[in-house]
């Protein structure tokens, strides 16, 4: 009710709203925040070129997202502890991943790759061979 006149202004529909983008790296950048969410999930740290680069669980795996539309197609590179079983850890990440990013921006994820690029031991020492 407007407090001036006493009347109800009309609902503006919400088609006439206007439309809401989202740049494909700003995806890619939620896609990473929520994959670092996960368990068991890590991402390399640092470095110039792969020189310096360490392991880490603290920070957000890389992502790259293209947007087609209402469709966006994203590819996750990440680290996983090890020995966990791949296959729970990764149908988890892309489950969150999907969930997460179709929820926050409206989008739908049409394609999910992840690349796993390195393995955290869960030992530092090596087995010797036999």
């Amino acid at each position: 009710m407007s407090a001036v006149h006493g009347t109800t202004a009309p609902a503006t529909e919400l088609e006439d709203r206007g439309t809401t983008t989202f740049p494909a790296q700003v995806v890619a950048r939620i896609a990473e925040q929520v994959a670092s969410e996960v368990p068991h999930i890590g991402s390399d740290a640092g470095g110039v070129l792969g020189v310096g680069a360490r392991r880490d669980f603290a920070s957000r795996p890389s992502a790259r997202c293209d947007v087609y539309g209402r469709t966006a197609v994203l590819t996750l590179d990440v680290g996983v502890d090890f020995p966990s079983p791949l296959a729970p850890a990764l149908g988890a990440l892309r489950e969150h991943v999907r969930e997460r990013v179709e929820h926050l921006t409206g989008l739908e994820v049409g394609r999910l790759d992840v690349t796993i690029s390195w393995l955290n031991p869960a030992t530092p020492a090596r087995r010797a061979l036999r």
